[in-house]
């Protein structure tokens, strides 16, 4: 191999650990010399590893067409790994030793120990992985996607790898010309295209969003077996929560999501008015954090698992899973949220994910940075949206149906929106197409008091305009408002016959059917706030230790 040299656009992989911190490590980690060339761990392997450059350097490499990209450099008292690491994925990139010395090995199970019991340190290397994945995400470094930028199956794969935090690429089959060449290569047809390739050149063709998970680490190998204590579905603020707290307190715990952790509040590109972060934080950050914390507390999390009906029998209830599976819990919490409602005009969604986006994270700006966009919605979402857009893009167009901001949005928002020069806010204002040869080139919108027309150039259109419960899955099943959201507690009480024989009302948060609650946006009634469906989640873990003692804990952990 040969010897790896610095270039311009390599970074050294900040923070240093001080002493104190790496005598921690010491305490339940080995050394170990190392010699130029060797690998420390590879891409597209998992590592049960974490490791300190204790002298020497290490040097943390892409492999693309045959060549190694240096992605950044690691002296003495740095640390390697990135978000992965601490979630049981696939490394995205590989460490090769670049100038020999000694490293510090800690085991994945000693390291979490310890982190537990130090969160100060582990404070440190979560703040240091979640930049590191975010940097991986804006590098384009990763596994690629190769696909027309019309096939449905791309952009379904796009979006999950997207929704998932995972690093990727995207080779658009009409404009790349290395994709071509890649499939002769691989010896893959157009036709036969979306694939995925894998770091060794291992091709995925047209995988489901559960294959490519399993590929990268990102789900478990089985639902539960045996009867556990609680299954929570939906890893939103509110199903995170609930798993968090649930697993803290002993009991065996499940966490299921069809598409991806964070929820709708992973989609916001900054919370800013959410307790205890005066600075706010990203719902990427915030689902990240979360669900290492569950994680490390025991929780199980699958992703994607898809619900598809729930019933009752035998004091249990039984999640069944879009791919056959069930899982048996003494107690449920639904946590499936609401999602952003589809835009309705010509050409939308011909566009989505061409241009037209339903979140507005790093993953859907690095498509149209320094281009006009527009913002289409009036509450929270599309306020942080349009702020964080605003942050490159030369215009920013906030569409809003209705005649002021104030109905929706929180006032902090509106003020830093208004003062900001390159926002323009357009009430009374609504999307009528959607125009572009292969991609969004232009919006065309309407006042819809004059009726008049007007083109906007913009490179992307964002859609935050009100949201649907998610809870087909639930028909039949337990009780809905007329709306398709969840009634509780005293809302469910005169709706159903299920109590007179247990002798008692419905808990506050428990759904029609008894041990089975719901938290969060997809509750009838619930306040539409990421602290809310936090403090609802926590709530229903009390809840259901009560509904344990009532039938009595049957769980096999």
């Amino acid at each position: 191999m040969p010897t790896l040299t610095p270039t311009a656009d390599v970074h050294d992989a900040y923070p240093r650990l001080t002493d104190d911190q790496i005598a921690m490590l010491r305490s339940c980690g080995q050394k170990r010399q190392v010699c130029e060339g060797e690998q420390l761990f590879r891409a597209g392997e998992r590592t049960d590893e974490f490791f300190v450059v204790l002298t020497g350097t290490v040097a943390v490499v892409e492999a693309h067409d045959d060549l190694e990209h240096v992605v950044q450099w690691h002296g003495p008292r740095s640390f390697l790994g990135e978000l992965g690491l601490l979630e049981g994925q696939t490394a995205f990139v590989s460490a090769v030793v670049n100038r020999p010395g000694e490293v510090l090995a800690v085991g994945s199970a000693a390291l979490r120990d310890l982190l537990s019991r130090e969160p100060a340190l582990g404070d440190v290397i979560l703040r240091a992985y979640l930049l590191r994945r975010t940097m991986l995400a804006g590098t384009g470094t990763g596994f690629r996607i190769i696909g027309s930028a019309f096939s449905a199956d791309t952009r379904r794969l796009l979006e999950f790898a997207a929704r998932n935090r995972l690093p990727h690429r995207w080779a658009d089959l009409e404009k790349d010309t290395e994709a071509e060449a890649l499939l002769r290569r691989l010896g893959v047809a157009p036709e036969e295209t979306p694939i995925v390739v894998w770091h060794d050149y291992r091709v995925l063709r047209n995988p489901s969003n559960a294959e490519l998970a399993q590929v990268i680490g990102l789900r478990t190998e089985s639902a539960a077996k045996g009867v556990c204590d609680l299954v929570v579905v939906g890893a939103g603020p509110g199903g995170l929560a609930a798993a968090v707290y649930g697993a803290s307190e002993g009991l065996s715990t499940v966490v299921l999501d069809a598409v991806a952790t964070g929820g709708q509040a992973g989609t916001s590109s900054r919370i800013e008015n959410y307790l205890g972060f005066p600075a706010g934080i990203s719902g990427m950050e915030l689902a990240e954090r979360a669900v290492v914390q569950a994680d490390r507390f025991g929780a199980r999390i699958d992703v994607p698992a898809e619900a598809t009906g729930l019933e009752q029998g035998d004091g249990h209830s039984v999640v069944r899973l879009a791919d056959g599976g069930r899982v048996t819990a003494t107690n449920v919490v639904v946590a499936t949220g609401a999602r952003y409602r589809r835009l309705t005009a010509p050409g939308v969604e011909r566009f989505e994910g061409l241009g037209v986006h339903y979140a507005a994270t790093v993953w859907e700006a690095r498509t149209c940075r320094l281009d006009p966009v527009a913002v289409v919605g009036g509450g929270n979402s599309a306020g942080q949206a349009a702020l964080f857009l605003a942050r490159e893009s030369p215009a920013v167009h906030l569409l809003v149906r209705g005649g002021d901001l104030e109905h929706s949005m929180s006032r902090y928002l509106i003020d830093r929106i208004e003062r900001h020069p390159r926002i323009r806010v357009r009430l009374h204002t609504e999307v009528r197409e959607v125009t572009g040869e292969d991609r969004v080139e232009s919006v065309v919108v309407e006042d819809n008091r004059t009726r008049e027309r007007q083109v906007l150039a913009a490179r992307a259109l964002f859609v935050f305009i009100g949201a649907r419960p998610a809870t087909s899955w639930l028909a039949g099943a337990v009780t809905l408002d007329g709306r398709g959201f969840i009634p509780t507690g005293q809302d469910v009480a005169q709706l159903t016959d299920v109590w007179e024989p247990l002798g008692r009302a419905p808990l506050a948060l428990e759904t029609g059917l008894p041990g089975v609650f719901a938290v969060g946006d997809v509750r009838s009634g619930s306040v539409k706030r990421v602290a809310s469906a936090v403090g609802e989640g926590a709530m229903a873990v009390r809840l259901a230790h009560e509904h344990l003692g009532e039938v009595g804990a049957q769980s096999v952990r």
